[in-house]
């Protein structure tokens, strides 16, 4: 797939100094990185960010961990206890337009990066900071990780087999959904700062970003809306939801369904699809059956509903189911691997695969999944070795700022 121009990139000219560690705020870097702006991490000497370290699997700058949030990057080995090095850390802050950090609150200023202080100093400087749970008394003082927010926010109660255990989603889906939230704050301050010269503290709790993205099933818990008039029919009580499965709360079937040799992950989302769906399974009837009519009657019988369709699926395999359904307009798919997947990236021409190349190697990323003008604009810089930059910013750091976007 062509490049887009490098002068082309959306960010372009951008500084960002990125100075956290783990998932979220470097994937945050790692997207703006791959939009065009220049990334510098900052990272503790010794060991670096601890995700280098987080293996097997393996890899030249420490670890695969490592590699998929950090593509694009410059790195810098700075000891913020070293007044020196925090002159540095402080000088980057100031030539920078964004900043991504995920400091417990109070311990940046307590290094010499004093949040409140550098925005002040600063005006057209975006900030994001990224909690566990907020800056508050109370959220402040607790540290937050991906499988903790996990279950503390309810994602891991309504995740798993009906009568098995509370599940763990199988990636860091809270780094990963916080990131994207911390990213779209970040635009829009940005955006913001073209109209009013302004950059302003974007401030991102991992607690808040799992619970948005419970979306329908948070709601729940809420209630629905209420009708002012207290004539109208009162409206159905708030609802704790539970595990489900892969089932739907709300729609049948949307589910895994098992085959003849596997499961097969269906999605039927309205009634005509539900009568061509029992039509191509050659048991129409059960659309005219009075208790599968609508979505909310299969809902109400769902456990009877269930066994007819998997009944129906038994005379043949999930591959040869998915290509029927798919090619009478239905939604499903057999349940791949994540190598399988890439491979359905690539039948699809999605061309998920790129190739870096930096001081540590050669490898392959993903793709970004933002294009723009048709192209996925990604990265091509292998992750950084820990300080691998350090003779270069330093030397931009320590010449007074011109041109702050040349590295």
């Amino acid at each position: 797939m062509p490049a887009l121009p490098a002068d082309d990139a959306p960010l372009a000219g951008l500084v960002v100094a990125d100075l956290s560690r783990v998932l979220a705020g470097p994937l945050v870097g790692a997207t703006l990185a791959d939009l065009g702006a220049r990334v510098i991490k900052v990272e503790q000497p010794g060991g670096g960010d601890g995700t280098r370290s987080w293996s097997p699997p393996a890899s030249a700058t420490g670890s695969t961990y490592f590699d998929s949030a950090n593509r694009g990057k410059e790195s810098v080995a700075l000891d913020l206890a070293d007044a020196g090095d925090a002159a540095l850390a402080r000088e980057l802050v100031a030539r920078a337009d964004v900043v991504i950090e995920n400091f417990r609150p109070g311990a940046a200023a307590r290094l010499g990066l004093d949040r409140d202080a550098l925005v002040a100093e600063h005006p057209r400087l975006v900030w994001c900071s990224i909690t566990g749970y907020g800056s508050q008394p109370g959220g402040a003082e607790r540290a937050g990780y991906d499988f903790v927010l996990q279950a503390a926010s309810g994602l891991m109660h309504i995740t798993g087999d009906v009568d098995g255990p509370p599940t763990k989603a199988g990636v860091a889906l809270v780094d990963v959904l916080t990131a994207k939230d911390a990213l779209a704050g970040i635009l829009a301050a940005l955006l913001r700062r073209e109209r009013t010269g302004r950059g302003g503290l974007v401030e991102v709790a991992l607690l808040s970003s799992i619970q948005a993205a419970l979306v329908n099933q948070l709601q729940s818990v809420l209630g629905p809306i209420v009708p002012e008039s207290v004539e109208s029919q009162p409206p159905s009580e708030p609802v704790e939801p539970r595990r489900a499965g892969s089932a739907h709360p709300s729609i049948v079937p949307y589910q895994l369904l098992e085959t003849a040799d596997g499961p097969l992950a269906v999605a039927i989302g309205t009634d005509a699809q539900f009568r061509a769906f029992a039509a191509l399974l050659c048991v129409p009837e059960l659309a005219d059956d009075a208790r599968f009519a609508t979505n909310a009657l299969r809902v109400a019988h769902r456990e009877a509903l269930v066994p007819l369709l998997e009944a129906a699926l038994a005379v043949d395999g999930a591959l040869a189911w998915e290509e029927r359904l798919l090619a009478a307009g239905l939604v499903a798919s057999r349940v791949r691997t994540i190598g399988g997947g890439l491979e359905l990236a690539a039948e699809v021409g999605l061309e998920p695969i790129r190739e870096v190349r930096g001081a540590a190697g050669v490898g392959r990323q993903l793709a970004s999944p933002i294009r723009i003008d048709g192209v996925a604009r990604t990265a091509t810089t292998a992750p950084p070795l820990l300080g691998e930059h350090d003779a270069s910013v330093r030397a931009w750091l320590s010449h007074p700022a011109t041109d702050e976007g040349d590295p």
